[in-house]
């Protein structure tokens, strides 16, 4: 066995310096720079421009897929359902009993989150909220240093739990190989189209629309710094989901957990790439010395093993806290992605917590099962915006538009509050519109 050459950062929350050196495990990563957003605005404007032509020269220039028109990346129903049979047994058993429980998940959201409602207030005015589906939306499936068909489920299954008309995929094809896995998921989570295209290129054919693929209302799901800033800049043009950082897991443990599954579950975010970051919370520092023997012990059995080792050096940490209730006060400072409980009583301390994408309770619950298979979505806030952020999910694919009636009696009342208030704004128009409604029913009282 060779030797390790695993670092991670080791802070004690009663030091001096534990708050300068806390900071500078969140500082900004730069993921995308000037250079990287100049020439993602060149290339959508080319996109803009012309279309298909642009999409099949990046495409040629990025994916080293020599296709001569549009038509041989576009990914025909056929093929995604011939990819899902051609799957071995137990991958594609796997596929369609993960997206069921997705399915069910987001099946309850939606029943939850209502549908459409309406009232009559005291003077017969109707008030309501009529809730609809967005009519076409885009996902973005990564597919560079890896294969996500999971991404698939998690941004297709809500899409099509909350009734969107048309969900077309966008999926790189580096040399142009087609992942079954992925085109099999595409099948089981009812998309409509899928074109092998990725990168800037495929954000821009979604926003602006080419004669090959549809214009959508929303683009949503993650992937690289090109990704990211083209999604940046499209917003507006059209919607986005949110712009993903580097995945990140946070976990409380109190010691009650065997190290080696803590260790693994740090492991597992540290192996997406070398800007993923794994924090662990824990009051014991014997604990937090078992985590890391562990850590040693089992990383040479990693295949991502140098990807693991650059992500826990340069972000990764374990800090030495005073009690859960300190670990709560610095999780909710973090507002991670992921975050597990790791603790005897786990529903005692998540009562404590207020911010993050996804909070796993308890030692059997590991994040890789939610990122599979649990149900909820895996598309969650990075980089501390979950502060003000919540995960991908069904009412991320519907829109609310507001229904009002006003009746006669109504006017009399809301016409005069909407008269004064429209000549005190200087809106002369507004007020007048109210004030016509009103004269008229003062020549026609009852």
């Amino acid at each position: 066995m060779s030797e390790s050459r695993l670092s991670i950062r080791r802070l004690d929350a009663a030091a001096d310096d534990f708050e300068s050196r806390f900071a500078a495990l969140f500082g900004q990563i730069s993921d995308e720079n000037a250079a990287i957003d100049a020439r993602v605005g060149e290339m959508l404007d080319e996109v803009r421009r012309r279309g298909d032509d642009a999409v099949l020269e990046y495409t040629r220039r990025f994916d080293r897929v020599a296709a001569d028109s549009m038509a041989q990346l576009e990914i025909s129903q056929h093929e995604l359902q011939q990819a899902l049979h051609s799957l071995p047994e137990q991958q594609r058993e796997a596929l369609q009993a993960a997206a069921q429980r997705v399915r069910a998940y987001h099946e309850r959201q939606l029943e939850q989150m209502g549908t459409s409602w309406e009232y009559h207030d005291a003077d017969g005015t109707l008030l309501g909220q009529k809730i609809s589906a967005l009519d076409r939306v885009g996902i973005y499936v990564p597919g560079g240093k890896a294969a996500y068909p999971s991404s698939v489920l998690m941004n297709a299954i809500p899409a099509h739990v909350a009734g969107v008309r048309e969900i077309v995929m966008v999926v790189p094809t580096p040399d142009g190989e087609r992942n079954p896995l992925v085109l099999g998921a595409a099948a089981v989570a009812g998309v409509q189209r899928a074109f092998a295209i990725g990168g800037a290129q495929a954000v821009g054919a979604l926003a602006y629309g080419t004669a090959c693929v549809p214009k959508v209302d929303k683009i949503t799901g993650p992937g690289n710094a090109y990704v990211a800033a083209a999604k940046r800049r499209v917003f507006g043009i059209c919607g986005i989901d949110m712009i993903a950082g580097p995945s990140e897991i946070l976990v409380i443990a109190d010691g009650s957990t065997p190290a080696e599954w803590v260790a693994m579950d740090l492991f597992s975010q540290a192996e997406h790439d070398e800007l993923a970051q794994s924090i662990l919370l824990c009051p014991d520092e014997g604990y937090i010395e078992q985590v890391w023997q562990a850590m040693q012990r089992l990383l040479p059995e990693m295949p991502r093993r140098g990807i693991i080792e650059a992500s826990l050096r340069g972000r990764g940490a374990f800090i030495r806290v005073r009690d859960l209730a300190q670990a709560c006060e610095l999780a909710d400072r973090i507002a991670p992605e992921h975050l597990e409980v790791a603790t005897r009583e786990p529903r005692a301390v998540a009562d404590r917590l207020r911010h993050a994408g996804a909070i796993f309770l308890g030692a059997y619950t590991s994040e890789s099962l939610g990122d599979y298979c649990a149900g909820p979505n895996h598309v969650l806030p990075t980089s501390g915006t979950a502060r003000f952020s919540s995960p991908l999910g069904v009412y991320d694919f519907v829109k609310r538009t507001s229904l009002i009636e006003v009746s006669r009696r109504g006017v009399a009342h809301l016409g005069r509050i909407a008269s004064v208030l429209g000549r005190g704004e200087g809106l002369l128009a507004h007020a007048r519109a109210a004030e016509m409604r009103l004269a008229d029913i003062e020549r026609q009282p009852g």
